[in-house]
């Protein structure tokens, strides 16, 4: 969403690189480019005349004329506001001290509430609560049941007295505000510590709206209100938000929509307009698509300074510990990297999400914005489809696959010849580094490669050549000879049990350096 924002940004930040001093004018001009850039993303404009005043303020007090690098200090200076105008701090749920916590959600129809209720319900889920959902939207067509759709998927019970109407000719039946309070009373009957409660939403603002809101609100007393917006809105998401901020006084904002392809500005605006947190993020369709929304990190991506802390976090989440430690063994024994081995890689990286948005965490990816955004997610499946066309022999030994073979997986992938080429030259080169790196080598490309790999410790050993690329290995290999070494007969190659250790040479009266004979 923010792709035009960060390229604007950072090719404004390119004009201050290499300049040991930025004059008023440097400084001026580049607030003037972020003024463009905000205003085209959408940004309030009260918000843009309050961040590039401190942008200046700030750019030409001390901080940056004592810099030894004024250029990185401006984009500092830039990173510090753009993480205070969304939000500051990255904001929990504050959860009730006798449960249930009541969390009710409102917003305007078309913001994604029902679907976020489900994400909601499906994240706290994973963090050990037992959430129960509340459908109490009764007006729009078959919302009831895309919430008990999304309920189901998530593993979450859903209390839904009330069907609800099926189209937009049905007359609603029930009264929200019963629902609302009588799902309360539910959970807290069934020992659920969350409850979720989906309320109606319409296409704008009115006032029949905002009062049914304020009173499923005075029902249920809520811990929080979390205001649903769609990123997509632009410039009205601020007027939105101010009307639900006074006829419904919500404790948080949550993002929806926020993997479209809009300019983004109302998750720079919201915040800053209502003082009330951006909370968490929709960032696609499917139920994991949800996060929690970090300030720092935000503007992090933003400035393409990358999100490495999500990454991470994705990862640890997603990732199969047995599966990573059998790979590691597999690595420090020095066993071949099979095409089984990367086919269980590729589906540990698929549970991490769309390869786009990882790519898109990384730092410096304005570099190849337009190849990420060509990017086919579709590519994977490829691969995997033509992996899996291969015999269980083909897979552990690569090299037996000829043309005819190539022919047949081809054929059975539904891929051309070509591509089953280029993906085995691509393993072959990443098997070739798998190696290099378990027999203790530099990785191709990296420092230190081309230059005898990683070297061994100065002393003893210096010039020999490694024999054993697994230490425990090694550490057998050094003490056998050692044990071979002590076990030797002492003393002269001929004569058996040498030559006692107390015999004088010199009694023998042999001719001078004859010694040497005697291993002495």
């Amino acid at each position: 969403m923010f792709n035009s924002l960060s390229d604007r940004l950072t090719a404004t930040f390119k004009n201050l690189r290499g300049k040991g001093k930025l004059t008023e004018a440097d400084i001026d001009g580049t607030v003037r480019e972020i003024r463009r850039a905000l205003l085209d993303a959408d940004v309030a404009v009260p918000v843009v005349r309050a961040f590039v005043a401190q942008i200046k303020e700030r750019a030409l007090g001390a901080e940056v004329s004592e810099a030894l690098n004024p250029g990185q200090q401006v984009v500092k200076i830039v990173n510090d506001e753009l993480v205070e105008i969304l939000g500051g701090q990255t904001r929990r749920i504050n959860l009730a001290k006798n449960p249930p916590t009541v969390i009710m959600l409102a917003g305007l129809q078309g913001a994604g509430k029902t679907t976020l209720a489900g994400k909601l319900a499906k994240h706290l889920k994973a963090e050990g609560h037992t959430p129960m959902l509340v459908a109490c939207d009764l007006q729009r067509p078959n919302a009831v049941k895309q919430l008990q759709i999304n309920g189901e998927r998530a593993g979450v019970p859903v209390y839904a007295p009330h069907p609800g109407v099926s189209s937009e000719f049905d007359t609603p039946t029930g009264d929200p505000v019963v629902v609302a309070r009588d799902g309360v009373a539910e959970a807290k009957a069934k020992l659920h510590d969350v409850v979720i409660v989906d309320t109606a939403g319409r296409l704008g603002v009115d006032a029949e709206m905002m009062a049914q809101a304020a009173n499923i609100r005075a029902a249920i007393n809520p811990d929080e209100v979390l205001f649903v917006i769609d990123a997509m809105i632009g410039q009205d998401a601020v007027n939105t938000a101010q009307a639900f901020h006074e006829g419904v006084d919500f404790t948080g904002v949550v993002l929806s929509k926020l993997d479209g392809d809009a300019r983004g500005g109302a998750a720079l605006s919201v915040a800053s307009v209502t003082g009330k947190p951006v909370m968490f993020a929709s960032t696609g369709e499917n139920l994991d698509d949800f996060e929690i929304f970090h300030p720092d990190r935000m503007a992090s991506r933003i400035l393409d300074m990358g999100d490495i802390m999500t990454l991470i976090e994705q990862a640890e989440k997603n990732w199969d510990r047995g599966e990573a430690e059998r790979m590691a063994k597999k690595f420090a024994d020095q066993e071949d990297f099979t095409l089984d081995d990367f086919l269980a890689q590729m589906a540990q990286i698929k549970k991490m999400g769309s390869m786009k948005k990882l790519l898109g965490m990384m730092p410096g990816t304005q570099i190849s914005r337009q190849q990420l955004e060509q990017f086919d997610e579709r590519q994977i499946d490829r691969v995997e489809a033509i992996v899996r066309s291969m015999t269980p022999h083909e897979r552990n030994a690569p090299k037996i696959i000829n043309g005819s073979r190539r022919a047949r997986i081809a054929k059975g992938s539904g891929v051309a010849v070509s591509e089953v080429n280029q993906m085995l030259e691509r393993f072959t080169e990443a098997q070739k580094m798998m190696k290099k790196m378990a027999s203790g080598g530099a990785i191709p490309g990296m420092p230190g490669a081309g230059r005898g790999g990683a070297r061994k410790a100065k002393g003893k050993g210096k010039g020999k050549k490694q024999k054993y690329g697994n230490p425990a290995k090694a550490a057998q290999a050094e003490l056998e000879a050692k044990n071979k070494k002590a076990n030797a007969p002492k003393g002269a190659a001929f004569g058996q049990g040498g030559v006692p250790e107390d015999f004088d040479p010199s009694s023998l009266n042999l001719p001078s350096g004859f010694e040497k004979y005697l291993g002495k």
